[in-house]
């Protein structure tokens, strides 16, 4: 599967984004989909992910409350709406998307990316 991010861009803290993530090729609504965030010098952490039903969803600590994550697999789109944005929520973020549902908060468990969409958030 071929994934294409976009909805990233510049808010102040407090504010709200909603990322898409939309997916290209076969049977796109069977596969467990994610998103990841990399700041500047940190490593790739986990953000959400969501399975092919949307009966798991899983969050990081850091953004539970604050960020939910959908899927419409009509549309073959993932969302991240990101509300009460924090300065410490600037990152590069990943969409990523994997046949399993497993080890979800490692990168190294994900097959397929989609190149990253810049969120930056002020104070």
């Amino acid at each position: 599967v071929q994934l294409q991010a976009s909805g990233g861009g510049s808010v102040q803290a407090g504010g709200s984004l909603r990322l898409s993530c939309a997916g290209s090729g076969r049977s796109f609504s069977r596969y467990t989909m994610g998103w990841f965030r990399q700041a500047p010098g940190k490593e790739r952490e986990f953000v959400a992910s969501i399975e092919w039903t949307s009966i798991n969803i899983d969050y990081a600590d850091s953004v539970k409350g604050r960020f939910t994550t959908s899927r419409d697999n009509a549309k073959n789109t993932l969302y991240l709406q990101m509300n009460s944005l924090k300065p410490e929520d600037t990152a590069v973020y990943y969409c990523a998307a994997d046949t399993q549902y497993a080890n979800t908060h490692s990168p190294s468990s994900w097959g397929s990316w989609g190149q990253g969409t810049q969120v930056t958030v002020s104070s």
